[in-house]
């Protein structure tokens, strides 16, 4: 019988949350409903020093924007707490004491100066590695170089003590990878990793394999740059003996710049002006402010879509995904072993294809809240109908606001250009007649102003190509846009009236 398959996302809870990771959790997320399994959220804290405030929310936040649900983890519960390492120290420290009574690893008592020593040495015999390992253990002051009573006496004086795994030279480690295939490293290679630090709390090496064993974790999906530590993570699985049930790994590939030269970082984006983070963050150390996808104007399911193809393909044409779509295509098999280039462009693509598919009614929320700001009023019904125009025309919500100003504030300035190239002489004729035409109705729809332009046209011979140009500049102070029509049964005939007038007077009559 199968075992249930159960992925975990484990971040560390030091800052902002970056788009990389992002990636990794929304992999774990798509294999794991694909599989029917479980998704847990374990919150890796037991480096106690780089602790962020608000942090841990902020990732939990930053999920649950994105559509990405824990089935396990620190506020779901669940059978495997408690999900935060902070709170499991007795477990880890319980499983480091096994590990030294078989032999598997060992105290360390030296102190900083003495490993500074032992690594200058090193770098004097011309070593190139200059690491804590099989060889360089035996001149360091450890439990395997001191007697029983001289570790005892240590521990008893509260002398302060690391315990190191105790890795065996020439020794070939093993690992299949499934997005690398097969890993094979040697085990002189691999240096004695601290496993417990000084002050009681487990590295990451031994806290996420402790873990990942006891809550029954299937498959490790996780960043490229933890493939160096996976022969490490092999060892100890095999020194614990649990080498059965260890679990499969795959490495996913880097997020690179734009360009393609190296890792996708911060630092990168705040050049190009564009985020790598969720939401926004503001760092408390210092209070800068990094711009989130959610506060820079991208959808969630947006943002998913995107993030999916970064770095997996789904072996088709199909570009636009559902989450409901990415779970039923979602394979680890897919998933390539080259970096992915993060193609901002191509996200702001996929904004505009989203804010497409959304219904008038979804976008207007968006408009009505850029004009309450404003202190501007607009009903549900205009706001719908100025959304059916724009949406086609946008890339950001925001921008239903941003590029429509039009449809609330007669323009202050008028494209020069067009200006200069269309307001002639045969435009202000139609213009005026135009007026006559409409000044004395109740009201204009759009199918009544379509006829009357073409009257005005037909009375005058002046062709509609020559003015309806001339016509939208006077009415939005712009040479392009929406459909014209429809711009003047929203604005009402009043404010057309009152534009073209207003553009007779700034651009002369």
């Amino acid at each position: 019988m199968s075992r249930e398959v159960r992925v975990r996302f484990a971040p560390s809870p030091t800052g902002a949350l970056h788009i990389g990771g992002v990636r990794t959790a929304l992999y774990n997320y798509l294999f794991a409903r694909k599989n029917e399994g479980k998704f847990i959220l374990r919150i890796e804290d037991t480096d106690q020093t780089r602790l962020v405030e608000g942090a841990e929310n902020y990732i939990r936040e930053s999920l649950e924007w994105l559509g990405i649900h824990p089935d396990e983890g620190v506020v779901e519960g669940g059978d495997y707490g408690p999900y935060r390492q902070s709170e499991r120290k007795d477990i880890y420290l319980k499983y480091a004491q096994q590990l030294i009574e078989d032999d598997k690893a060992y105290y360390a008592f030296d102190t900083p100066d003495e490993l500074d020593a032992m690594r200058e040495r090193l770098k004097e015999a011309k070593v190139a590695n200059p690491v804590y390992d099989n060889i360089t253990r035996m001149s360091m002051k450890n439990s395997l170089t001191l007697s029983k009573e001289e570790v005892q006496e240590k521990t008893n004086a509260g002398v302060p003590y690391v315990i190191r795994l105790k890795v065996q030279g020439k020794e070939e480690v093993r690992l299949h990878d499934l997005v690398r295939d097969w890993v094979v490293v040697n085990s002189t290679n691999i240096d004695d990793k601290i496993l417990v630090k000084s002050d009681g709390m487990p590295t990451y090496h031994l806290a996420n394999v402790v873990d990942d064993h006891l809550m029954g974790v299937t498959h490790v999906i996780r960043g490229e740059e933890w493939l160096p530590s996976a022969p490490l993570h092999v060892l100890l699985y095999r020194f614990l003996g649990w080498e059965d049930t260890m679990p499969q790994f795959a490495h996913l590939p880097l997020l690179l710049k734009p360009d393609g030269n190296g890792k996708l970082s911060k630092r990168d984006a705040d050049k190009k002006g564009y985020p790598v983070f969720p939401l926004d963050w503001i760092e408390p150390s210092t209070g800068d402010l990094s711009m989130g996808f959610r506060e820079a104007g991208y959808l969630p399911d947006a943002l998913v879509n995107f993030l999916a193809l970064l770095g997996w393909n789904p072996g088709t044409e199909q570009e636009i995904f559902s989450m409901e779509e990415l779970i039923d295509a979602f394979s680890i098999e897919r998933i390539n072993k080259a970096g992915a280039k993060f193609d901002i462009d191509k996200a702001q693509w996929f904004n505009q294809q989203y804010i497409k598919t959304k219904t008038n009614a979804r976008l207007a929320g968006y408009l009505l809240i850029e004009l309450k700001k404003n202190d501007i009023g607009c009903s549900q019904v205009k706001a719908e109908s100025i959304c059916g125009l724009m949406k086609e025309r946008v890339t950001f919500p925001h921008e239903l606001w941003s590029k429509a100003k039009y449809f609330f504030l007669d323009p202050d300035e008028y494209d020069e250009k067009v200006a200069h190239k269309k307001w002639k002489e045969e435009a202000i004729t139609f213009l005026n007649e135009f007026i006559k035409k409409i000044e004395n109705l109740p009201e204009m729809k759009g199918e009544q102003a379509h006829d009357i332009l073409n009257e005005v046209s037909e009375e005058t011979q002046i062709g509609l190509g020559k003015v309806m140009q001339a016509l939208r500049l006077a009415l939005t102070g712009q040479g392009g846009g929406p459909d014209l029509t429809g711009v003047i049964e929203i604005v009402g005939k009043d404010a057309v009236i009152r534009r073209i007038n207003k553009a007779f007077a700034v651009l002369g009559q």
